[in-house]
Order: structure tokens, then C-alpha cells, then sequence
């Protein structure tokens, strides 16, 4: 199939043509004609599968098909509303809407997310628009200062709906789109189908088209996965350290289960000699795009991340992802690893597991439906149980105060 056969306007098509798009995935393929047809969606859609061009790019054809309203009409307010969980993810779909609407100057995408200047968020609300992407809680806030309207929303999009929801903006969700038209249409996309995201599906969908695609990242193909247990935070240090001196690492992503160990990690790691820094929600939004800038140009060689703020990092040149602490979601597991091993490359990814820890394993190794291969470094090896000295409960760098050097050399 091709793109042609699913979106008509020929405008739409160079855009998708210069973006080196060549064939619509899986969920491309499915949900863009029962979007163009008006249904409502609920997919089951893992980041990495296309999700955001199989919802982006029909509501652009149907922003472009609707009738020109009459003068004097009320044209306040967007015609299309994506609600995402964080900032990193509303700036990625935003510059996706940008670059399918490159050749269509008239129509405009505006971004909101806290963290950022309500002053220029306030200029960007003040002109027209068609598409708005945003974060509940600084929606929310608009909305309360009367900057924005919903009455003229056509469509409705929940990206990531079980993230929102783990992040807890369901009640600000339910009264976003309790101030939307009834007669609109409501997509949501979701990496699982939990209890809470079909209760809010049942609440805002009506007779849905229900789509379930198997993830690449889930068979997981391209990517390389292995683990060491170790005996604790020490014996991770040590590991850490050896396998970030591999040539090999382009650049690398290193999980941690808290914000203030991402920040000492990063530290740890930048007086070891690694050009690392840290991105975590404590973070001024000013820092988060400074440090996305850097790893995009390759200044950052080693990103210590926890998992809200990883979101929507879609970086091709990230060779290898480090779980450093395992996550305590499975599903969380399938999204780290999925940062590397982008567009078809090949990638690696590493997971460090302790004695304490092998409930989470099992865990994942279950929701993949793969087993790890365990990997043993000489003169690494963990010891036995009965040896291990429980380093973790040390703590050595609790008290690390260096929080913001990693910053001076930029």
C-alpha cells in the first residue's frame, strides 16, 4: 500500500514524499481511513510504530476538506486538540504537525506545555490557528484565564493516555473534554489497554474502531538485549563505567529510577571522564531544550534520564540504552529500550538487575515474551547472594552537592 492510496490531497503528499516516508506502517494503514470516515479510535499503539503521522495526517486532510466558515463567524479556538503527557512528546508531535503542513502556509500548529513562558504562549494563542498540542495542566491553565476555547474542536486526540493517566491528569482530561462539542470526533491512542484507560475510553469514545498493533518494539528484532546482576550500586558504578568506554556507544541512554540519582549519576559519570548530563522533570524547561540540543548535536555522548522526562525523545544516533535501575513497569521497559534501535538500525540495550530485583525481571520477560541473555564480564562477576554486601544501601553519593556543574561545560 501506499500513501496515495490513503491521503488524497496532493499537497499532504509531497510533505510525506520530502520526509522520505515510503510506506504507511501497520497503524498508518488502519487507522487512517476509519479517521477519515469519522469513526472514533481507541489503538493500542507503542511508540516508534508511526501513531502520530496515522492521526496527524487525516485530521490535516479534514481540516482542509471542511467548508470555509461564513463571515463573522466565530473562528477562536482550534479545530484539532492533541493532549500528551509531557513537554518532550507535545514538542515532537507539534514539529510533526509543522512538517506534514509545510506546504500548506495557511494552516498553523501552536504548542503549549508547562515549564514554559506564558507570554509567549499568550502572543502564539492570540493569532489564528487550526491545531493545538498540549499538556493538560498548562491547558488547563488557558482555559481558566479564558486564552482558549474548545467549542470549535472537530477532533480529539489522547496520545499516550496511559501515561497521562500514571502521571494523574485524569480528572483535568475529563474536564478538558467535557468543554468539547459532543458531535466530535475522539482518538485515543494508548501503549496498553489497562483498567483506567478503558474506563476513560468507555467515557469519552462512542462506538469505537478498536485497533491493536503488535509493536516492533515488542519483537524487539534490531535490538540486542542483555543484563548483569550485580551486587549493588557500587558494582553498577563499575559496569557502567567499563561499558561506556566501548567506541562502540555513539551515544547512550542511562535510566534511573529518581530524579536526584539521575542528577548524581550524571556527575559521577562527568568526573569519570563521560560527557554525560542529566534530564529529569526538576529540570527548568530552559535546561531540558538546552540538553536536547546538546545530544542532538552530538555534544552529549552519555543522557541519564528517569522516564517521564524521556518521553518523546526520538534521537536516531542513540546506539545503546542502559537500564541502570530496572523500571517497575514492564510496559516502561519496552519504551526505554525502544530510544534505540530508531528507523531500522540496529541497537543495544543493557539492563543492570540485582539479587532484590528479579521479580521485576520475570516481569518483563514475560510481557515481551523473551528471555534475556545474561552476560558476565571477567573480573566483573557478581558474587553470591550470601556475599553480596548490599552496597545499594550505602548511598555513597547521597549527599553529592555538585547538582548543576555538569552545566559548566557547555
Amino acid at each position: 500500500m501506499q500513501f496515495n492510496e490513503l491521503i488524497s490531497h496532493p499537497k499532504i503528499l509531497l510533505a510525506i514524499q520530502e520526509m522520505g516516508y515510503v510506506e504507511p506502517t501497520d497503524i498508518q494503514q488502519k487507522a487512517i481511513p476509519k479517521i477519515l470516515e469519522g469513526s472514533d479510535i481507541f489503538a493500542s499503539a507503542e511508540t516508534g510504530t508511526g501513531k502520530t503521522a496515522a492521526f496527524m495526517l487525516p485530521s490535516l486532510q479534514k481540516i482542509l476538506s471542511a467548508p470555509i466558515p461564513p463571515k463573522g463567524s466565530n473562528n477562536r479556538g482550534p479545530l484539532v486538540l492533541v493532549l500528551v503527557p509531557t513537554r518532550e512528546l507535545a514538542m515532537q508531535v507539534a514539529a510533526e504537525a509543522i512538517k506534514y503542513s509545510k506546504h500548506l502556509p495557511h494552516i498553523k500548529t501552536v504548542c503549549i506545555f508547562g515549564g514554559a513562558s506564558y507570554s509567549n504562549q499568550h502572543k502564539d494563542l492570540s493569532r489564528p490557528y487550526h491545531i493545538l498540542v498540549a499538556t493538560p495542566g498548562r491547558l488547563m491553565d488557558h482555559m481558566q484565564q479564558g486564552r482558549i476555547l474548545l467549542s470549535r474542536i472537530e477532533t480529539l486526540i489522547l496520545d499516550e493516555a496511559d501515561r497521562m493517566l500514571d502521571m494523574g491528569f485524569i480528572d483535568a482530561v475529563e474536564m478538558i473534554v467535557k468543554a468539547t462539542p459532543k458531535s466530535r470526533q475522539t482518538l485515543l491512542f494508548s501503549a496498553t489497554m489497562e483498567k483506567k484507560v478503558l474506563y476513560l475510553s468507555n467515557k469519552i469514545l462512542t462506538n469505537p474502531v478498536e485497533i491493536a498493533i503488535e509493536s516492533t518494539s515488542f519483537k524487539q528484532e534490531n535490538i540486542i538485549q542483555t543484563l548483569h546482576y550485580v551486587d549493588g550500586l557500587e558494582h553498577k558504578y563499575q559496569l557502567l563505567d567499563h561499558h561506556l568506554k566501548d567506541p562502540n556507544i555513539t551515544q547512550a541512554i542511562v535510566f534511573t529510577s529518581t530524579k536526584h540519582q539521575a542528577d548524581a549519576l550524571a556527575d559521577k559519570l562527568y568526573e569519570l571522564g563521560h560527557q554525560a548530563a542529566a534530564l529529569h522533570g526538576d529540570m527548568s524547561q530552559r535546561e531540558r531544550t538546552r540538553t536536547m540540543m546538546e545530544l542532538r548535536k552530538e555534544r552529549i555522548r552519555v543522557l541519564v534520564a528517569t522516564d517521564v522526562a524521556s518521553r518523546g525523545i526520538d534521537v536516531l544516533t542513540i546506539s545503546h540504552v542502559i537500564n541502570f535501575d530496572l523500571p517497575a513497569c514492564a510496559g516502561d521497559y519496552v519504551h526505554r529500550i525502544g530510544r534505540t534501535g530508531r528507523a531500522g538500525a540496529c541497537g543495544t540495550a543493557l539492563s543492570f538487575v540485582s539479587f532484590k530485583d528479579k521479580h521485576l525481571l520475570k516481569r518483563i520477560e514475560i510481557f515481551t515474551g523473551q528471555k534475556i541473555t545474561t552476560q558476565v564480564i571477567p573480573g566483573l562477576e557478581p558474587k553470591k547472594r550470601s556475599e553480596n554486601k548490599r552496597s545499594s544501601d550505602k548511598r555513597p553519593f547521597s549527599n553529592n552537592k555538585s547538582k548543576r556543574k555538569v552545566w559548566k561545560r557547555f
